[in-house]
């Protein structure tokens, strides 16, 4: 199994150095803040944190290739790393404090790029998760300071913890009366929204959570901790992995019955 220790390194590495740019910002009376095509807010933080990434990335991994939110595509090869230097942005521009770079290196192997290295940082909620495949998950401070996540053994949908970003998503694609159907059966409904919840179901504090669209830069770091941390991570059509442009995430044991509310229509 190939070790990815010196990638996992690197990417802490990044992560402070984004961490750094990201809370000297944060709060700004002067933040600037524009909308994108997609009508979705970016910050000079956003861009400022993921330039500084790719810079560092450069130097690093030169032959590597770079996905990023603000940036594209740079590069090409069977290793690419994928960043969103900001996922939680809305949060980030209101004073929220949750938000988190999220970084992660996947691989050219069947069925595509597949993510093996994840980073998930959020300073201002003082918080780091990270996994490496066939390594685990784990949080904390730091690589040498860390406690091993697993996810939890809640095995009835009706002792169930379920958390979500909003209703207004599963609305637009036709999908809000399984979600309510599945609100209904759980024991527990929170929206708490964005990288958390997917952190919480690898913790083990929820068990499952779901986005009805999500882009590869969402998923690719939290997908690894939740899948190293013993939990499942797939596309609301079943797909394991990043890749089909929403996501499902379960302790495994309920992922089945995840699926099939919110497939109801």
């Amino acid at each position: 199994m190939a070790d990815y220790h010196d990638d996992l390194r690197l990417a802490h590495v990044l992560a402070d150095a984004a961490d750094a740019a990201t809370m000297d910002r944060f709060r700004a009376l002067d933040l600037k803040v524009e909308t994108k095509p997609d009508m979705t807010p970016v910050s000079e933080a956003d861009r400022a944190a993921e330039e500084l990434i790719r810079y560092q990335l450069q130097r690093a991994r030169p032959r590597d290739a770079i996905l990023g939110e603000e940036f594209g595509i740079e590069g090409t090869g069977p290793r690419r790393w994928v960043v969103d230097p900001i996922d939680g942005t809305k949060n980030y521009v209101r004073g929220v404090p949750v938000w988190a770079t999220l970084i992660s290196l996947m691989e050219a192997g069947e069925g595509g790029y597949q993510p093996v290295v994840g980073v998930v940082s959020a300073p201002a909620l003082g918080r780091r998760w990270w996994a490496a495949k066939g390594a685990g998950a784990y949080t904390g401070r730091s690589l040498s300071s860390a406690t091993r996540l697993h996810v939890s053994k809640v095995a009835q949908l009706s002792d169930a913890s379920f958390a979500y970003s909003s209703l207004g998503g599963w609305e637009e694609r036709g999908r809000l009366d399984g979600f309510l159907d599945l609100t209904r059966a759980v024991w527990r409904t929170r929206g708490y929204g964005d990288f958390w919840p997917y952190m919480m179901v690898a913790e083990g504090s929820v068990d499952i959570c779901a986005e009805p669209e999500l882009s590869l830069w969402d998923m690719a770091a939290t997908a690894v901790v939740v899948q190293e941390a013993g939990g499942t991570f797939t596309g609301l059509d079943g797909v394991h992995g990043p890749h089909s442009g929403n996501a499902a995430a379960s302790n495994g044991l309920l992922h089945g019955e995840l699926l099939e509310y919110l497939n109801r229509g």
